[in-house]
């Protein structure tokens, strides 16, 4: 059995060191809730842009606002721009908005790589440097500030080892890596001996390992298997959110609890729309809950017709409406259930500024680009 020890940042533990992947639509504040009613851990908000904040974006101010009792409370910048970040973070601090930063350069989605943010932009070391300089001297030891990234922008373009160098010695608290290129995307199966790599590396400093964790069993393996200081959960927890209590026994040395049946399972999900519509109110809660029908009802019966009144659904009389209609007793399809969730796809050539590659560090095109990076995800 493993027994984990916490992870220690700034003024505050994380035990057992598990951390909920920032997600978009997904990491709000109710679905955080939802985990943290499961297990202990650092459950991080939904990424938002560094200049939205700092523009006061309203959409944006409402994504990082934390329940009363949420502590510690985590929120993830995005930016390209030394200066913007450092005053994103100078704002969060400063107006005591969260207790932890991590900074993302792990964003493999087109519209944001096209532009040379996110899992693109650590192939320009000089402007990585910058970012991470920045943002830690801007939150003055008050808050940590942390790194996620991914292993490169393909295999022939990798950037871990000199990013976690330069993270580390910028004064980050960690650094998370997700063992896959951007050029992977979701497809095929994490790396997790670029982990193990980094951790060797780093020789010492903490190295979360993030990719392919869809059980307890799968966080175990990562930590024997790569030496890790803790685990990153991302799309395993999709309608899984006890994933959580199932981690935080695993990394205590105590029994792993079984996956729950079916009316464990439908009563997290009214739990779950319960706390969108308290969080955001009827239209917007019930929206909201409609996504996560697929991810909870996975490998069991469910007849189409209640699957397609979920996904519609308007208020929680009628969450309770269509539930009432499936069969509690079934048992789950174990082959289904442990098939991997939310995004997957096949690989394919990121998208990148005209000739990103061309050298590892920022020229003068390169910077006009990156300068429009945020703004085609501002409020976000």
């Amino acid at each position: 059995m493993v027994s984990m020890a916490p992870l220690v940042a700034g003024g505050f533990r994380v035990d057992p060191p598990v951390v909920l992947a920032p997600m978009a639509g997904i990491t709000n504040r109710a679905f955080r809730r939802l985990c943290r009613e499961q297990g202990a851990g650092l459950y991080v908000s939904e990424m938002v842009t560094s200049r939205a904040l700092v523009e006061g974006h309203e959409a944006t101010l409402d994504m990082v606002r934390f329940d009363s009792d949420e502590s510690p409370r985590s929120v993830q910048l995005y930016g390209v721009d030394p200066d913007v970040v450092a005053e994103a973070v100078r704002i969060v601090v400063g107006e005591d908005m969260a207790d932890h930063v991590d900074l993302n350069f792990g964003c493999p989605v087109p519209k944001v790589t096209r532009k040379g943010g996110g899992s693109a932009l650590p192939w320009k070391r000089d402007l990585f440097t910058d970012i991470v300089q920045s943002a830690v001297k801007a939150a003055d030891d008050r808050v940590p500030v942390t790194v996620k990234m991914r292993k490169g922008i393909d295999d022939d373009h990798l950037t871990y080892l000199d990013a976690g160098r330069i993270a580390r010695d910028a004064g980050v608290a960690w650094v998370a890596l997700h063992g896959r290129t951007a050029a992977q995307m979701y497809a095929g199966s994490a790396d997790w001996s670029a982990i193990a790599r980094l951790v060797e590396e780093l020789d010492g400093f903490p190295v979360l390992g993030n990719g392919d964790i869809f059980s307890a069993g799968d966080a175990l393996a990562m930590v024997e298997q790569t030496g890790c200081a803790g685990v990153v959960v991302g799309r395993g927890c999709l309608g899984r959110p006890w994933l959580f209590g199932q981690l935080a026994a695993a990394f205590a040395g105590e029994e792993i609890p079984a996956d729950p049946d079916l009316p464990v399972v439908m009563a997290t999900f009214r739990r779950h729309a319960e706390l969108l519509h308290d969080a955001f109110g009827e239209y917007t809660g019930s929206r909201e809950i409609r996504k996560h029908v697929a991810w909870y009802f996975k490998g069991y019966a469910v007849k189409r017709q209640v699957r397609l009144g979920l996904a519609n659904v308007g208020s929680l009389a009628e969450v309770d409406d269509w539930l009432a209609q499936i069969d509690p007793d079934q048992p789950a399809d174990e082959a289904v259930m442990a098939a991997p969730r939310g995004r997957t796809g096949g690989e394919r050539p990121p998208a990148l500024p005209e000739g990103w590659l061309d050298s590892p560090y920022l020229d003068a095109a390169g910077a006009a680009c990156v300068r429009e990076a945020e703004l085609s995800v501002s409020g976000g």
